[in-house]
């Protein structure tokens, strides 16, 4: 039988304590931080179809996130799967950053740290399969973990239409029914896993160090914009985001980092070859892409050890 869970007889201020409770019980242990003023709201439909757990969630905005700490040794092994049917969620686990709009599937490892972040009110149907059902190698489980697999064709398109419509909390099956679902998931995954492996393998290196290099390029020569993001930039190259990300996958950094790290590179220079009469400070973070200056400050200083504005009178002093 499947449970229901919601914040909406419990008090405002024991609704956060409550869902951090209900999280940890029907998959597992986490940090919630609610991102939007006002009474905490959610739900949650808990229940098991074989070895799988399966949830629904209704809640507003909220950033969850696995840390070291949550997870146990030797650690609970699961693959989870969230697929969004309203509003979106953005992924980040392993250094890569995956986000996902409604029938998309992030994939994500709870062995290892991870966060997920919903910027507003959404629902999601949430999987997890335990590692020992999928019988994959490391290597292989790493290529989709922490990234957004499309849903719109091929065998991505069938693992989410088996979660969203066969697999539910509410289910009817019997325990023979639902174990032989529990193994079609983990078949239909795995088989998709190793679809990826061969055509990562396949992919000839030049051809990827040619598209590395021509993503770089376009990044370096718009900067300055500040719309430039991981999507902006899949599109002026005419491929998807997930292939994007990918190709910063041995690049020890992700697409939007690189980014974030390349603005702030060019900040630094600017002020450090300044004088007196240069721009002000919030001049040159416009300059390179930031929109709020009080947003570049902080990540300056995190990166430099000094707010901008000191930064460059120490180099005022020096000279």
């Amino acid at each position: 039988m499947g449970q229901l869970l919601t914040t909406a007889s419990v008090p405002d201020r024991d609704r956060l304590a409550f869902w951090h409770e209900a999280l940890g019980r029907a998959l597992v242990p986490m940090t919630v931080v609610p991102l939007e003023d006002g009474p905490f709201a959610a739900r949650i439909a808990t229940g098991r179809v074989g070895h799988l757990r399966v949830c629904d969630i209704h809640a507003n905005a909220q950033r969850v996130s696995r840390t070291a700490e949550h997870i146990p040794r030797p650690p609970e092994g699961f693959i989870g799967f969230s697929v969004p049917g309203s509003g979106t969620a953005t992924l980040v686990q392993d250094g890569r950053t995956a986000t996902a709009g409604p029938g998309d599937l992030l994939v994500y490892d709870t062995t290892r740290p991870y966060s997920l972040e919903c910027p507003g009110s959404f629902s999601a149907r949430v999987v997890h399969i335990p590692r020992t059902l999928l019988r994959l190698p490391e290597r292989e489980i790493g290529l989709v973990t922490g990234t957004v697999i499309d849903a719109t064709e091929g065998l991505g398109a069938a693992v989410v239409s088996l979660l969203t419509t066969l697999v539910a909390p509410e289910q009817p099956y019997s325990r023979e029914i639902a174990g032989r679902l529990a193994a079609a998931v983990a078949h239909l995954f795995a088989t998709l896993v190793a679809e990826r492996a061969r055509q990562a393998e396949a992919e000839p290196a030049p051809q990827r160090d040619r598209m590395l290099l021509r993503v770089r390029d376009h990044i370096e020569r718009h900067l300055d914009d500040p719309s430039l993001s991981p999507e902006t930039v899949a599109k002026a190259q005419h491929i998807s985001v997930r292939y994007l990300h990918r190709l910063f996958e041995g690049e020890d950094t992700t697409v939007a980092k690189h980014i974030q790290r390349r603005r702030l590179e060019q900040c630094a220079r600017e002020l450090s070859h300044g004088d007196a009469s240069a721009p002000t400070v919030a001049v040159v973070a416009q300059r390179w892409g930031f929109v709020s200056a009080a947003h570049f400050s902080r990540l300056f200083r995190s990166v430099y050890g000094l707010p901008p504005r000191d930064w460059r009178n120490a180099r005022l002093v020096v000279r």
